[in-house]
């Protein structure tokens, strides 16, 4: 269940994959006592100023917000036209193929931004849309300790959240972390929160209903899916209230 298309020079060696170049990173500074640090991810066509913007009119004093902005690079359902973008996106269906090497690339990178805090601070990752499903995607890599290519995944995840968007590889989760050590574990301990709105006529409201249940059946023990009637493809008010109660709990933030 996912929107994803195939990976680009899928018939390459591993000496031509595509290039990755990341755009800008904003930085929103706690505000009191630093306790967590959390990645936000932009959707489509998006950049991290905006998120930034909003994210910094939260009451969470606690947390230090990082939002990178995803290279440009040619997306298939725009006929190859150039947007910003976590991964290539084929095809709005439940039956399109998934590109790993966009994935995986976008997992590292933000792997690599929460990597250098220090280690008594909670590492999460969140998103809209396109940056959710990278999110979430995160979270399946960090239970099964590695990415599909094989490299480690390095950090710890302690919140995960995704609104508005979908759970990639989906169809191949539980093959993915089946008899992996750890991977039990990790998924019943990890918290997920996903919020999406009845009305979204983007990423369909039945994408994220099945996601949480692809979680949960997949032995993820503490998964929140929140529903919102009417709203569409953004976000409101309650919905971040949601958010900043939930990381709020999780998180153990002090509010100070």
């Amino acid at each position: 269940m996912s929107f994803t298309g195939p990976s680009v020079g899928a018939a390459c060696s591993r000496t031509c994959r595509r290039a990755f170049e990341f755009g800008r990173t904003y930085v929103v500074r706690p505000k009191g006592k630093h306790q967590a640090t959390i990645v936000w991810l932009h959707g489509l066509g998006d950049n991290g100023s905006s998120w930034s913007t909003l994210l910094e009119t939260l009451p969470l004093p606690n947390i230090k917000w990082i939002c990178p902005s995803a290279p440009q690079q040619p997306i298939t359902l725009f006929g190859g036209f150039p947007s910003t973008a976590w991964f290539d996106v084929n095809d709005l269906s439940e039956h399109a193929k998934d590109d790993m090497e966009g994935l995986d690339s976008a997992a590292a990178y933000v792997a690599s931004l929460l990597a250098t805090e220090p280690p008594e601070i909670k590492l999460g990752v969140g998103g809209f849309s396109m940056g959710a499903a990278t999110a979430l995607y995160s979270a399946t890599s960090f239970v099964q300790g590695k990415y599909e290519n094989g490299n480690p995944y390095p950090v710890n995840l302690s919140a995960v959240v995704g609104l508005s968007g979908w759970l990639p590889c989906a169809k191949v989760l539980s093959s993915k972390i089946q008899g992996v050590d750890g991977a039990a574990s990790r998924a019943a301990s990890l918290p997920i929160l996903l919020c999406h709105g009845k009305g979204d006529d983007v990423v369909p409201f039945k994408f994220g209903e099945k996601s949480s249940q692809q979680l949960i059946a997949n032995g993820f023990g503490d998964v929140t899916f929140k529903s919102y009637n009417g709203l569409g493809h953004y976000t409101i008010p309650e919905e971040m209230d949601e958010v900043c109660a939930w990381l709020t709990t999780k998180l153990g933030l002090d509010g100070k």
